[in-house]
């Protein structure tokens, strides 16, 4: 679950700045309602920004999952498990019809992620905790669940969504921050600072709810990942034990800049903000499709 919560950080993080930078060059200003501009003008700043700000996270997504987990390249294997675990992508890969990832290890309870702007040049990391709780034919299952996010485009689409929601936000922001402005502040001409500090704590908040949203789709994404890994295998009896294993687990929390494409999960409210499906319904899914 690793890369989106570490995506939907670094989107909120980069909307923030950029909407300080634009106000530092009086550019917030140019997009304010008090100025005239029309609903549809502050909606197309509004998207322009927006995306912005998820393709440059999109952009971060592998340096960022690298930095948040001290994952280690496997440039060179020094070992037959490293071996293996380079082999068995490569393979993965090839099936996808995507080009070679980048693979990695890191130090951490039981996980895996992967990462990355572009098909042919992921990053795939699996865990320590995963590799020395899990068979090989588990862990190849973990790998075919990761090697087939990459190959569905879902990062691509995922900053698609993100870019929607982040228009929506920042257009949403500034309205209510303008409205926020006169009836509170009571500024009677131009752009108080009441303004540009509702924009400011809005765009937090609305940036936090919009979360929910892409969460969502996060979430559909998994049947289609675990029916890749079982393609890409020949069945989805590995998968299934995988899903079992990780489910008595209980795995660890990854880092919170990074929840996305790993394979946890939460429950109770902070279901809403869960990028995966539950285990259970997962593998009721792979069995009816393996049926």
């Amino acid at each position: 679950m690793k890369r989106i919560v570490l995506f939907l950080a670094t989107n909120l993080a980069v909307i923030v700045v950029l909407s300080i930078v634009l106000k530092l060059f009086g550019l917030d200003r140019a997009a304010s309602m008090q100025t005239g501009m029309s609903y549809g003008g502050l909606l197309a700043f509004s998207a322009v920004v927006g995306f912005t700000g998820a393709i440059i996270s999109l952009l971060l997504s592998k340096p960022m999952a690298k930095w948040s987990t001290g994952a280690q390249v496997i440039a060179t294997p020094q070992n037959q498990a490293e071996a293996w675990l380079v082999e068995t992508v490569r393979r993965l890969a090839t099936k996808a019809g995507i080009g070679m990832p980048e693979v990695a290890i890191y130090e951490g309870e039981p996980n895996a992620f992967a990462t990355g702007a572009f098909r042919n040049s992921a990053l795939v990391a699996v865990s320590t905790g995963l590799l020395q709780s899990m068979n090989k034919e588990e862990v190849e299952a973990v790998l075919g669940h990761e090697v087939a996010h990459v190959a569905n485009g879902d990062m691509v689409t995922l900053t698609l969504i993100q870019g929607v929601v982040n228009t929506f936000v920042i257009f949403l922001a500034r309205v209510v921050g303008s409205i926020v402005d006169k009836a509170v502040f009571r500024s009677e001409r131009g752009t108080g600072p009441g303004y540009f500090i509702s924009v400011m704590v809005l765009e937090i908040v609305f940036g936090i709810l919009a979360s929910i949203i892409v969460a969502w789709f996060s979430r559909q994404r998994e049947f289609r990942a675990d029916a890749g890994a079982a393609d890409y295998i020949g069945t989805p009896t590995p998968m299934v034990n995988a899903l079992k294993r990780l489910g008595g687990l209980a795995p660890g929390e990854l880092p919170k800049a990074m929840q996305a494409f790993g394979i946890t999960e939460k429950s109770g409210i902070m279901a809403l903000f869960s990028t995966h499906t539950p285990i259970e319904q997962r593998i009721a899914a792979l069995q009816s499709a393996g049926r």
